[in-house]
């Protein structure tokens, strides 16, 4: 099976959030590869990675980085691919990150999603991969459906929440 989705994060200590990712790619059976690689510590190997990941068919790339959030910049400016920048929590509750990922020169775009926000990102990545991969559209569907559920359940239970003066 080959990668659609490539998920790159600074370090394992950023797996408990971008969990979030790859369980939503896993169960809408999206396939995936995950990988740390450190655009600090390892920079010819993120630059090796990202010239050649749309030769092995990498669709769409989802970077995690915090702090200085270098990774997902330094992956773009080495590849035609999206990218898709998750800021992590860390120093100032994670503003330092997503302020050095959403701020990328002109013509070096990332698309940047709200701090630890992994699952946006893997539903990001399936819109992007919509368009032309069948099972990613039906995992979006699935997911609007999913959402709507949830609402309809709510307003139901809000509906048992009794008031002296709630008139619905």
């Amino acid at each position: 099976m080959t990668p659609l989705v490539s998920i790159i994060m600074g370090s394992t200590s950023d797996l408990p959030v971008m969990e979030k990712a790859c369980k939503w790619l896993d169960d809408n059976h999206i396939p995936f590869e995950v990988n740390a690689l450190s655009a600090h510590r390892t920079p010819q190997q993120v630059e090796q990675f990202a010239r050649q990941a749309e030769g092995r068919g990498i669709k769409v790339i989802i970077a995690a980085a915090g702090m200085a959030a270098a990774l997902p910049g330094v992956i773009a400016a080495s590849t035609p691919l999206p990218v898709i920048g998750v800021p992590i929590k860390g120093m100032l509750d994670g503003l330092d990150a997503m302020l050095s990922i959403i701020q990328m020169p002109p013509g070096v775009p990332v698309a940047t999603v709200g701090v630890n926000g992994a699952l946006n990102a893997a539903i990001l990545a399936a819109q992007i991969l919509a368009a032309s991969v069948p099972e990613a559209a039906a995992a979006i569907e699935k997911h609007r459906a999913s959402l709507c559920e949830k609402i309809e359940k709510a307003n139901q239970d809000l509906s048992q929440v009794k008031y002296d003066y709630k008139t619905n």
